[in-house]
This record gives C-alpha cells, sequence and structure tokens, in this order.
C-alpha cells in the first residue's frame, strides 16, 4: 500500500468527519493516536474537548445551545490497564466495559452498528491500543450501512501487530462533503507518524478544513514504561 501524506489528504478533503490515527512514532519509542471531530451543523460545531481522568469527554461549549446530545457527547477516549481506547461514539463504553469482562476487541463491537441518523448512517469507528512490556499492537474497526442501506451492518477490522516505527493508519466516517454523506470505504489509510508530537498537533489541525474543524486530540505513549503525553486543541474558545 503506498503512504499517502496525511497533510494533503486532510487539505484536499473538506469532511472527512471524524477521524482516527493511529501508528508508532519513527523512533520506535512511542504508540500514537489522533482524533478529530469536524461539524456542519451548529449543534456539532458547539462542542470541546476536555480531560476526564486519563481520557477525554466532548462537552457542549455553550449549554444553551446544545439540542441534542445522544450522537456528539461522549467519550472518545478511555484508558482500561494498559488498553487505550479511541473511538467516535459512545461505543467507546461498549468496548471498556466489554473488553473488562475479557471479551475481544471484535466481540464487543458485534452489539453495536452504524450510528442511526438516517440518511448518512454514520460509520461507527474505532481504535484499540495495547502497549505492554515494550510490545505494542493495535487495531481498527468501522461499522457501516451497507453502501447506504441500513437494513445490513457490514463489519470490518484491521489489526496491525509488530508495528512498523514510522508508520501509522488513519480512517474517518466520510470519504468527502455530500448530502447523504458518503460512508468510508476500504482499508485505512497507511500514513507517516513522526517523533514530534507539538510538530505533528499543529499539522493536522493547520490541514483540517478551517471552517467545519471542530476539536483535536493526540497522545503520545511511551512503549516501555506506559507514561503518556497528551494535546488538546479546540476551535471553540
Amino acid at each position: 500500500m503506498e503512504m499517502l501524506s496525511l497533510e494533503q489528504d486532510l487539505k484536499n478533503n473538506s469532511y472527512p468527519g471524524r477521524g482516527i490515527v493511529i501508528g508508532r512514532s519513527a523512533n520506535g519509542k512511542s504508540a500514537v493516536a489522533a482524533y478529530f471531530i469536524m461539524g456542519r451543523s451548529e449543534n456539532s460545531r458547539n462542542r470541546v474537548f476536555v480531560e476526564d481522568g486519563d481520557g477525554i469527554r466532548t462537552q457542549a461549549f455553550d449549554p444553551s445551545k446544545m439540542k441534542d446530545p445522544s450522537l456528539i457527547i461522549y467519550a472518545p477516549v478511555r484508558v482500561l490497564g494498559n488498553k487505550t481506547i479511541v473511538t467516535n461514539g459512545d461505543q467507546t463504553d461498549t468496548i471498556y466495559e466489554g473488553m473488562d469482562k475479557q471479551l475481544t476487541f471484535e466481540q464487543c463491537l458485534r452489539t453495536r452498528e452504524f450510528e442511526p441518523d438516517a440518511p448518512n448512517y454514520t460509520p461507527r469507528i474505532s481504535g484499540i491500543m495495547h502497549v505492554e512490556g515494550g510490545s505494542y499492537s493495535y487495531a481498527l474497526s468501522i461499522l457501516k450501512s451497507n453502501n447506504g442501506d441500513p437494513a445490513q451492518c457490514n463489519r470490518f477490522t484491521f489489526a496491525y501487530s509488530d508495528c512498523v516505527p514510522g508508520e501509522g493508519h488513519f480512517i474517518h466516517t466520510y470519504m468527502h462533503d455530500g448530502d447523504p454523506l458518503p460512508s468510508f470505504e476500504g482499508e485505512p489509510k497507511l500514513v507517516a507518524i513522526p517523533d514530534d508530537m507539538d510538530a505533528f498537533t499543529d499539522m493536522l489541525w493547520n490541514s483540517l478544513n478551517e471552517d467545519n474543524k471542530v476539536s483535536l486530540f493526540v497522545r503520545y505513549i511511551n512503549i516501555e514504561d506506559g507514561t503518556f503525553q497528551t494535546r488538546i486543541v479546540n476551535k471553540n474558545k
């Protein structure tokens, strides 16, 4: 698979929706995750990321303007021991609770499907990172309608072990803007992961469409000892 320029891929797409990037830094020392949200409606844009323990959650920037919190207020990131969960919805909790009961990532997601937001039927995208004793692996999942038909949920999981330094994978909810919004297609995109966390954060934020971007989360986890650093950028301040 050809490695894409993540910067150009984002700059050339005004509305990828919500996106997850997971990979390993070029020096091999860090497990890396990024998650961003975008919005077209006032309700979707009225959000910020806030820290919540070792994870984060979405929160209304102006509570008086919040109309329907059902699909936009959730915990995108939670940590369960040596596992970090990153998703675009409340399936974060489904994965956390299921894996706490020794279910696998895939088993947890069998109980969920795409979002009930006709006519888009937004895919649920999820990632799991496993860092333990100097080893690192991760997986990405997408649950999507069958070409816009809600009668069938198509489930895909992509697992990556012995992660290659400098490589990561990018998955997002929509191929591009549209009405209805077309769901992501194909394998997660192969992208480069740098060592410099702040430069990576700046590149991602500056590459997202200025009108539609809402919030960005980036985390670098030390593969040897599990300690981590986090960056959060919110358009609403």
